[in-house]
């Protein structure tokens, strides 16, 4: 049973290369969905580090970073309020 999961996995993802490769428009998706994961990582690593927001600190892990790349830089502030809130 478990080759069977494997391959199914190694199928659907060879599947899903191709067909970003093949497909232009997934090109820029990707590379749009980069440089926003790329820029909450930056927003989020400054926020924590700078000193400028004394006491607060945002975990960079997947869920964080998922909120802040789908919602940009108003879903930082909005994750250090929800912080600054409830703490």
């Amino acid at each position: 049973m478990r080759a069977v999961w494997i391959t199914m996995l190694s199928v659907s993802s060879l599947l899903l290369i191709w067909v970003v490769v093949r497909n232009r428009l997934s090109w820029h998706w990707l590379r749009s969905f980069s440089l926003h994961l790329v820029a909450a990582a930056g927003a989020l690593y400054v926020m924590n580090y700078s000193g400028l927001f004394p006491g607060l600190y945002i975990p960079l892990n997947p869920v964080t970073l998922g909120a802040a790349v789908v919602l940009g830089v108003p879903g930082v502030a909005l994750m250090a309020g929800i912080q600054w809130l409830i703490l």
